[in-house]
């Protein structure tokens, strides 16, 4: 993904299992957000964090969704667990990720492994990307997106 670049096509699923298409949320600004797995300590700060700006980011009119890879089910559990606000998604297949360019090789400790890289991407109304963060650390990530979003 480019700066300049339209929102792709896919399909994710609602943490209440519910599949929608990414077109589907044509019409507003949006904000999709990419975390490796739920319920991890770094992935629950960053939905945390965008939970409690969830408020800010609905007045100025966009939408925002966490996707991981984790099953729908997991991802309820995750959102009650947590008081969560902000909508999760499941990409079970990866196809989305993919499409992203998020499903990537990762190591840890000496292994290599495939797993999503921790990334925010901003689509303006018109489904135009105009801001991506890559390899985002969750300190302050989510007030950085907020402040990019036009108020």
């Amino acid at each position: 993904m480019e700066i300049g670049d339209t929102l792709p096509a896919g399909t994710l699923t609602a943490a209440d299992g519910t599949p929608f298409a990414l077109a589907d949320l044509a019409g507003q600004p949006l904000v999709l957000y990419f975390y490796p797995k739920a319920d991890t300590t770094g992935c629950t700060r960053e939905a945390q964090d965008f939970s409690a700006l969830a408020e800010q980011f609905r007045a100025r009119g966009a939408a925002v969704i966490g996707v991981s890879r984790d099953t729908p089910a997991k991802l309820l559990r995750f959102a009650e667990k947590h008081a969560l606000s902000v909508e999760l998604a499941s990409d079970e297949d990866g196809s989305v990720c993919e499409a992203f360019g998020v499903w990537v090789e990762k190591q840890m400790y000496g292994r290599s492994y495939m797993g999503i890289e921790r990334a925010t991407f901003l689509f303006d109304a018109g489904g135009t990307l105009v801001s991506q963060w890559r390899k985002v650390k969750v300190a302050g990530h989510a007030a950085a997106v907020l402040s990019a979003l036009p108020s």
